[in-house]
């Protein structure tokens, strides 16, 4: 029976969080603990990578944590982007993120109707065939997105920006779970640095995403529930489902 959980995430912010209304609802506890912390390249480090940020006039960004990353580089590097640049996101919710370093201009930002739609958030770029896209990353990352912009002949360059760096589990904190939610490939490996001895037995996992789930089979570890499914389109409900 599961009872305790532990999702390699930080704690959720608000009181309205879902996995809340789950505790409730199924008398179950969730401990939040991420595996993995993300820092980002300075000035020197990036330039090894001989980018120039200002021969870019698109931007795609993954997620809210590359667009941190994108304009702290652009400040260590004394650089500002032009009204010009042109921004594109999976969502909107991510775009809004960018609106704490720049004016925000609706006009100049492009994201998918449907969020994290990533055929229509590409359709959108096509139409923006002359511009030079630059695509910040993290350090673990793979070549899907990249291949897709090729195959659309789309002008672009992967840079690394940030990366993944794992974290201690706290030593005076029992790991007696019942249940492990993971959402990345490197939170699963810093779990195998972190308990090297751990066998799985009748603890189940959940993760998020096709690497996520590719990590713990190749770590030999057994998948009890994965998401995205049409079934499960989050991990809140691939938990819910299997409860």
């Amino acid at each position: 029976m599961v009872k305790k959980i532990l999702v390699s995430q930080p704690s959720p912010t608000s009181e309205k969080s879902p996995y809340y209304g789950i505790e409730q609802k199924y008398g179950v506890e969730f401990t939040f603990h991420s595996f993995i912390r993300v820092e980002g390249l300075d000035a020197p480090e990036f330039r090894k990578q001989r980018i120039s940020l200002g021969d870019y006039n698109a931007v795609l960004f993954t997620s809210a944590v590359a667009i941190d990353h994108y304009f702290a580089l652009c400040k260590a590097l004394r650089f500002t982007p032009g009204e010009e640049m042109r921004y594109f996101a999976p969502s909107e919710q991510v775009a809004l993120r960018i609106q704490k370093y720049t004016q925000y201009r609706k006009r100049k930002i492009s994201t998918p109707q449907h969020a994290g739609n990533r055929d229509e958030l590409l359709s959108l770029m096509v139409r923006h065939r002359d511009l030079n896209y630059l695509v910040p990353q993290s350090d673990v990352h793979s070549d899907e997105l990249a291949d897709a912009l090729t195959a659309r002949r789309l002008k672009h360059t992967e840079c690394v920006m940030f990366r993944t760096v794992p974290t201690d589990y706290p030593a005076d904190r029992p790991f007696d779970f019942d249940m492990l939610v993971f959402f990345t490939p490197a939170g699963v490996e810093s779990l195998r640095r972190n308990f090297p001895e751990w066998q799985q037995g009748d603890t189940k996992i959940v993760c998020m995403g096709a690497g996520t789930a590719a990590a713990i089979e190749a770590a030999g570890l057994r998948l009890d529930m994965a998401a995205p499914t049409r079934e499960c389109p989050s991990v809140i409900k691939a938990i819910e489902h299997f409860l």
